[in-house]
């Protein structure tokens, strides 16, 4: 089954739809409540944030990067990473490659 186009909660006030997965590169929007997080975790997939709106604090490998609107930030593969919301209706626009089958099929 494909989650694709499906809105699902995440964590407490986070909110995840991927919007298109094909060949290696898949998309996904996160929206995020004021002081949500994504947990921190890791997978083998690259991926580049950029933030729709509000601003957010991520956190990759123990260090701190401040992410606002019109921002994009890297996440290396492996790395430990997680985010936090700073403002009320926060979004990511979210890509990896390879596509996190975890996600698509759930």
């Amino acid at each position: 089954m494909s989650n694709i186009g499906v809105w699902e909660n995440a964590e407490p006030g986070v909110k995840r739809c991927i919007l298109n997965a094909a060949d290696s590169l898949m998309m996904m929007e996160v929206r995020f409540a004021k002081g949500a997080a994504g947990y921190e975790h890791s997978h083998p997939h690259q991926q580049m944030s950029y933030c729709l709106r509000g601003s957010f604090t991520f956190r990759i490998d123990g260090r701190e990067y401040p992410l606002k609107a019109g921002e994009t930030i890297h996440i290396p593969r492996n790395a430990v990473h997680g985010v936090t919301a700073l403002e009320e209706d926060s979004a990511l626009l979210d890509v990896f490659t390879p596509i996190r089958e975890d996600l698509v099929k759930r």
